[in-house]
């Protein structure tokens, strides 16, 4: 904040951002505050009949409280940040790449920071008051109970996610569409009425909406990981006790050495594309491998059992965010081949652009996907010490190692954050009428920007079917607390073997509920889920369509009436075009995040457990996998734009560039609405089973 923002144009601009910014925060809380209180008072007349825990709709609250106040704190930053970038960016590149990443560390630390204050607040609670004759039931009692308030979390993040980027779409396609293609005008033109509804969505989306979606991953593995913990070691209190409190350890320490990578980026004056994220990539590196460190000494100093293998499972999980992180950028940016191949494809018109897009976009997830399914494996082995019998603990260092994952999450989320306060920084620049050497140097941050906002879209996704799996897992414990709640002390199995519910193991769960692929309850919930994934995407697909038209209309209708605005001398009515954004986004996101909410409480009335556990397998695999395809497709056709925008295959206004705004227009709702907002899809699913699990264990239809 010291910082200057500039000339007065440079304030008044930002000073529009803010306000559409925030104006559009308000409308979103008072649609989801009415949610809130709705889904509250069913968990609390759930709890009242004794299906849920008390505790339940109170945890339930904060989680969607603290996700909501991260998603704040972000937005406040980058929308203060964007104007004193660009200002730092007349004095040298570096000045601009530090102001633009460090605002975008403060995201990345105020989320982390949040997440482990919630965690520490509600396990302090619950220590207190949750009473039980056995100290080792009463630890399974308390993180299954802390595990609910990741539903309020989820929940919170769909709406700012679907939400987001609806309006940040229907803007962008709006100011792409009529902007650049119909009136010839360049990107971020003050000419354009659709431009500071663009920019404003950049903030909902990518700031706000990617803040609320690492939030839930990053409570969501820390949670479900003690869940585990607590199961797997339930004969052994002290050793129990160390399960729980590793995963919260080693993302304490996450934080502070996060804090030292973040210090260590740094740029030289007329750097590369490839030597700016190079310095970005140093101190993520930096960040993970003092992380590795650490994580041995933790859990050696702990005395926790397998403490090595444990340890190899939190590297294992570090590694496959890497490699996801590296893959993506390789498919995303327009200094590779593949992106560059997308937009020598244009010189045969859009539908070629198209076609490649995809093709692309299909073929990226094999490495991301292969990289998920090895850490699975090798976690699971390493932590169980190579016995695949010993269920307990390999399912415990796969949360670990998504935990692992996330634990760098205060440098990757700042340099999510980053790409959003950098191409806000370039609007200012371009509208302002900057000297062109300033905007040189904010074009070449704007486009590291979009390559780190690629990165953090894959590291997200893959964050997601981690902490999904671990989530999955502690639906079983969560089962298991029901039926005790409902005073079921015994199970029979199918052996017609009586087994004391607390103590049944999660293989005897599997068992008792027939879970396997011959079991016509599951089969059938895995194609529902396999359909959820692209139901949810059809629909925010469509909704952004819907949005975008709205807004094309608009734009047009401007352009036809405003006498001098496309010669300038008229002040086009930006606030109605704000308008026409945020209230698209408000009506078009309660089908899609309802539908997601109520899908796992219908199948779990109808069929039952086994139903509920297809169902999350079919969305976790379909969704991941979809959700790796259209982030990498958008993010491929937004570069492919840029590298073409930069004077390669014919530069701007020309045929070729035209094609490619076309493939860039497609791959906005891919990459910024439908696509992120799979992870959010696959997550609350599972939260809304966790939190129903009472409910689905007394009763179902089948």
């Amino acid at each position: 904040m010291k910082e200057s923002e500039g000339t007065a144009t440079m304030k008044k601009i930002a000073e529009h951002v803010r306000v559409g910014s925030m104006s559009y925060l308000k409308q979103q809380y008072k649609v989801v505050v009415r949610v809130f209180i709705v889904l509250a008072l069913v968990f609390a007349v759930m709890a009242y009949y004794g299906f849920q825990n008390p505790w339940v709709p109170f945890a339930f609250l904060t989680g969607g409280f603290f996700s909501g106040l991260a998603g704040f704190f972000g937005m406040k930053t980058a929308t203060y940040a964007s104007a004193r970038t660009a200002n730092a960016a007349q004095e040298s590149l570096n000045r601009g790449l530090q102001v633009a990443f460090r605002s975008g560390a403060v995201m990345g630390l105020v989320v982390v920071g949040l997440g482990l204050l919630d965690i520490s607040i509600w396990y302090l609670v619950l220590d207190h008051f949750v009473e039980d004759t056995d100290p080792a039931h009463k630890m399974i009692v308390i993180t299954t109970t802390m595990l609910t308030f990741g539903m309020g979390a989820s929940t919170q993040a769909l709406f700012a996610r679907v939400g987001g980027g609806i309006y940040t779409k229907a803007a962008d396609v709006g100011a792409d569409l009529v902007g650049k293609v119909e009136a010839g005008i360049p990107e971020d033109d003050p000419r354009n009425p659709a431009t500071i509804a663009d920019n404003v969505g950049d903030n909902v989306g990518d700031v706000a909406g990617m803040g609320a979606d690492l939030y839930e991953s990053y409570c969501g593995s820390i949670l479900a990981t003690a869940a585990l913990g607590a199961a797997a070691f339930m004969t052994d209190i002290d050793t129990q006790y160390k399960a729980i409190i590793a995963p919260m350890l080693i993302a304490a320490v996450g934080i502070l050495l996060s804090i030292i990578g973040i210090f260590t980026v740094k740029a030289k004056e007329g750097a590369t594309m490839k030597q700016l994220l190079h310095s970005l990539d140093f101190g993520v590196n930096l960040s993970s491998v003092l992380i590795a460190a650490a994580t041995f000494g933790i859990l050696y100093v702990l005395g926790l059992e397998n403490w090595v293998g444990i340890s190899c499972a939190v590297i294992v999980g570090l590694l496959v965010g890497i490699i996801i992180g590296k893959s993506t950028e390789y498919y995303t940016s327009h200094g590779y081949r593949p992106t560059q191949k997308i937009a020598e494809s244009s010189e045969t018109g859009p539908a070629t652009v198209i076609i490649s897009g995809i093709g692309l976009g299909m073929i990226s997830t094999c490495i991301p996907v292969l990289a998920v399914v090895v850490g699975i494996i090798l976690s699971f082995m390493l932590a169980s010490g190579f016995d695949f019998h010993n269920v307990g603990m390999g399912l415990y260092g796969i949360g670990i190692a998504a935990v692992g994952m996330l634990s760098t999450l205060g440098i990757t989320l700042a340099t999510d954050a980053y790409g959003p306060i950098a191409d806000n920084a370039g609007g200012n620049a371009q509208m302002s009428g900057l000297d062109p050497e300033v905007r040189r140097r904010t074009d070449a941050l704007d486009a590291l920007g979009n390559t780190t906002a690629a990165t953090g879209k894959g590291f997200a996704i893959g964050s997601a079917a981690l902490t999904a799996l671990a989530l999955l897992a502690a639906y079983i414990e969560e089962i298991k607390m029901g039926l005790i709640r409902i005073g079921q002390s015994t199970i029979e199995l199918n052996n017609g073997e009586i087994l004391e519910t607390a103590k049944a193991s999660f293989t005897d769960f599997m068992y008792y509920y027939e879970a396997n692929l011959m079991n016509p309850k599951v089969l059938v919930g895995i194609f529902l889920g396999a359909m959820m994934s692209f139901l949810f995407c059809g629909l925010t697909m469509n909704a952004v369509g819907r949005a975008a038209g709205e807004m094309v209309q608009e734009v047009r209708r401007q352009f036809r009436e405003i006498e001098g605005i496309l010669e300038g001398t008229a002040e086009p009515d930006y606030a109605r075009c704000v308008e026409i954004s945020t209230k698209g986004a408000q009506k078009e996101m309660i089908v899609p995040s309802i539908l997601a909410i109520a899908a796992p409480i219908a199948t779990g009335l109808i069929l039952g457990v086994p139903g509920v556990l297809g169902l999350l397998v079919g969305s976790l695999s379909s969704g991941f996998v979809l959700a790796i395809f259209m982030a990498n497709a958008g993010g491929a056709w937004d570069n492919a734009k840029k590298y073409v925008e930069e004077g390669n295959c014919g530069g701007k206004g020309s045929d070729n560039h035209k094609a490619t705004v076309v493939g860039d227009t497609v791959g906005d709702p891919f990459k910024d609405t439908s696509g992120p907002s799979l992870n959010i899809l696959i997550k609350l699913m599972t939260m809304v089973s966790i939190v129903m699990a009472g409910l689905t264990a007394a009763w179902s239809l089948l």
